[in-house]
């Protein structure tokens, strides 16, 4: 895929579609496959719209940002938020395949939108 190049892999053809069938590094799902290549294409679509892809994401944040959960134990991460629920559903009407709302938070947390360090965590905010 491209080391995630979103240019390069919006450009792919079914010719790639096919190679990438054959690969015996990712999983042979020819839908899941084609899916990434449309959504490479939508997300360059937001980039335009908004400017950059961060500036799409912060759209859903209209105050606390980022958000700073105060979990005590791994149990108590959530796994979606409100954010990470309309986020998936613009998406999913911006006709993104594959894409939900666990999958959108994950990547949330990991971009530092929302902050779900443990409390007694050395990385939490504010420590």
């Amino acid at each position: 895929f491209h080391n995630f190049d979103v240019e390069k892999v919006a450009a792919m053809t079914e010719e790639d579609v096919d190679r990438l069938m054959k690969f015996g590094g990712i999983v042979k799902n020819r839908r899941k496959i084609q899916s990434a290549i449309s959504n490479a294409r939508l997300f360059i679509e937001i980039q335009k719209e908004f400017g950059s892809f961060f500036n799409y994401l912060r759209s859903f944040f209209h105050s606390d940002f980022p958000v700073v959960n105060h979990p005590a134990t791994m149990a108590d991460i959530p796994v979606t938020s409100p954010e990470s629920d309309a986020i998936a559903k613009d998406m999913k009407r911006r006709g993104f395949k594959f894409f939900g709302s666990i999958i959108c938070y994950a990547h949330l947390q990991a971009t530092g939108f929302v902050d779900d360090h443990l409390i007694d965590c050395h990385c939490k905010s504010g420590h």
